[in-house]
C-alpha cells in the first residue's frame, strides 16, 4: 500500500531489520547443522563480495536461487536439506536443516553438503560448529521430564548440561565439547504436543548461546596476554613512582617523564589494540546470558542447568577478560596522574631555573648600569677637560686684551661648561631611554 506521507528514508530498512531472522520452523525428528565463519579482517576490512561469492558457489552447486545483493539473511530449499544464512557484524553463519528420522544420533551426515574445496576457501575460518539433534521419543510422557540413557550416551558426562526449557516444551542437553568431525553436540527432546515454531525457538537459542559464547571467548587470549604485560608495566610505573618521590634520585624528573611516556604510550597502543575485541565480548556475554534467561530451565534428572554450567566455567573467563580491561584502564589513569605529577615537578624546576637566570640577568643589568654610570661620570670629566682647553684658547685674545690672568679666566669658565657637558650627556641618556 503506497503510504500518503513521506517516510524517513531508512525508515523501511530499520522496520525490516527487526524480522530480519525468523526462527525456523521445525518437526522431530530432524537435525541441524550449523557453521559461522569468523572474518580473519576487522568489520570495517570485512571482504562482502568474498562472503556473496562464496554464498553463491554453494547455491549454484544445489542449483537453487540468489538472495538479493543486499540480503543480510536468506532461506532456500537445497534438495532434502533447508539453508539458512545469515550476514552477521564478525561472522557468516551456514546452518542445515534436515528433517526426518536417522538411523545414528550425531552421525555428521549433513556435513558432507559443504564439499572440501568449498570448506577450504570460505573467506574466513571455522568459530562454531554445531549439530543439534531433534528427538521425539514417540511415547507419552510422564509429567516430570527426563533424559533417555540413548541420548545421554553422546554427551561427556563429566560435563553434560540438562534442562527442561520454555515451560516443558523440551529437555535440552549438551557438553559444549567438540566431539568427532569436529563438531559440538546438542539435543533436543521433544515432550507433548510442542509446536514446530517452538521447536525451532528453541534450537535457536542453543544455537546463539554457543556461538556467542565461542565469540565471547576470543578475548580471553588477548587479555591474557595484556594481563602479563600489565604486570611488567605495573612494576616499572612503580618504580618511576619510587624515583618521582625521592629526594635523592639517580636520574632528573625529565628522564623519569620521557620514560613515563614511553610507558602511557605503550598502555594506550594496548588499550586501542584490545578495545574493540573487549567491548565485543562484553555485548556478547550479555546476549549468552539472555539466551540462557528466555530458556526458563527447570532441572532435569539431578544435571547441571546451562545457567549453572556458564556460571562455572564461562563466568571466570568473562571476569578475567573484564578484569584485564578495568586494569588496563585503571593503569592509564594511574599513568596519566603521574605524568602530571611529574610534569608539574619538571615545570617548577624549569621556573626555579627561570627564577635564578632572572636575578643573574638582574645583576648583571644592574652592574651594567653601575659601568655605565662610571663611564658617564669619565666621560663628562673627559668632555669638559677638552672643551675647557678650547675655552682656553678661545678666550686667550680675551684675557690678553683685558689684562685678565688666563688661568684664572678658564678656571672660572670650567664650572659651566662641566654643568653645561654634564647637562647635554643628561639629555642625550634620557633620549636613547625613551
Amino acid at each position: 500500500m503506497q503510504s500518503q506521507f513521506e517516510d524517513h528514508h531508512q525508515r523501511v530498512a530499520l522496520t525490516n531489520e527487526l524480522h530480519a531472522r525468523p526462527f525456523q520452523s521445525v518437526t522431530a525428528p530432524g537435525r541441524f547443522l550449523h557453521l559461522a565463519f569468523k572474518f580473519p579482517k576487522n568489520a570495517a576490512e570485512r571482504d562482502h563480495a568474498a562472503d556473496r561469492e562464496h554464498l553463491l558457489a554453494l547455491l549454484d552447486y544445489f542449483g537453487a536461487s540468489h538472495p538479493q545483493p543486499e540480503a543480510s539473511q536468506f532461506s532456500t530449499d537445497l534438495g532434502r536439506v533447508r539453508l539458512k544464512w545469515e550476514s552477521h557484524t564478525e561472522f557468516v553463519s551456514y546452518t542445515l536443516i534436515e528433517e526426518g528420522p536417522t538411523d545414528t544420533l550425531f552421525a555428521g551426515e549433513l556435513l558432507g553438503h559443504f564439499s572440501a574445496d568449498w570448506l577450504r576457501t570460505a573467506p574466513g575460518k571455522v568459530v562454531a560448529a554445531i549439530q543439534c539433534e531433534l528427538i521425539d521419543p514417540g511415547e507419552t510422557l510422564d509429567d516430570e521430564p527426563s533424559l533417555p540413557d540413548t541420548v545421554l550416551r553422546h554427551f561427556d558426562q563429566q560435563s553434560v548440561a540438562a534442562a527442561s526449557i520454555l515451560d516443558g516444551a523440551a529437555v535440552a542437553v549438551g557438553d559444549f565439547r567438540i566431539h568427532e568431525q569436529g563438531l559440538t553436540r546438542f539435543a533436543l527432546v521433544k515432550r507433548g504436543e510442542t509446536g514446530p515454531r517452538r521447536l525451532g525457538r528453541a534450537v535457536q537459542r542453543l544455537l546463539e548461546i554457543e556461538i556467542y559464547r565461542s565469540m565471547a571467548m576470543l578475548a580471553l587470549p588477548i587479555a591474557r596476554d595484556v594481563a602479563r604485560r600489565l604486570n611488567q608495566v605495573e612494576r616499572e610505573l612503580a618504580e618511576l613512582v619510587s624515583i618521582a618521590s625521592d629526594d635523592a634520585r639517580v636520574q632528573s624528573d625529565a628522564e623519569s617523564l620521557n620514560q613515563l611516556i614511553s610507558l602511557s604510550a605503550e598502555i594506550e597502543s594496548m588499550a586501542a589494540a584490545s578495545a574493540f575485541r573487549f567491548n565485543a565480548a562484553r555485548a556478547y556475554e550479555r546476549i549468552v546470558e539472555e539466551r540462557i534467561r528466555s530458556l526458563q530451565e527447570v532441572p532435569v534428572n539431578g544435571r547441571q542447568q546451562f545457567g549453572e554450567f556458564m556460571a562455572r566455567r564461562f563466568d571466570p573467563a568473562m571476569r578475567t577478560i573484564g578484569a584485564a580491561r578495568d586494569r588496563l584502564d585503571a593503569l592509564s589513569h594511574r599513568a596519566a596522574r603521574t605524568s602530571e605529577l611529574l610534569r608539574t615537578r619538571v615545570n617548577i624546576s624549569v621556573e626555579e631555573q627561570n627564577k635564578s637566570l632572572l636575578e643573574s640577568m638582574n645583576q648583571r643589568a644592574a652592574l651594567q648600569l653601575r659601568l655605565q654610570e662610571t663611564v658617564e661620570g669619565l666621560s663628562v670629566v673627559a668632555i669638559s677637560y677638552y672643551a675647557v682647553s678650547l675655552c682656553g684658547y678661545l678666550l686667550a685674545p680675551i684675557s690678553d686684551g683685558l689684562g685678565l690672568d688666563r688661568t684664572v679666566l678658564l678656571a672660572v669658565a670650567t664650572v659651566p661648561v662641566v654643568l653645561t657637558v654634564w647637562w647635554f650627556t643628561r639629555q642625550i641618556r634620557k633620549r636613547a631611554s625613551e
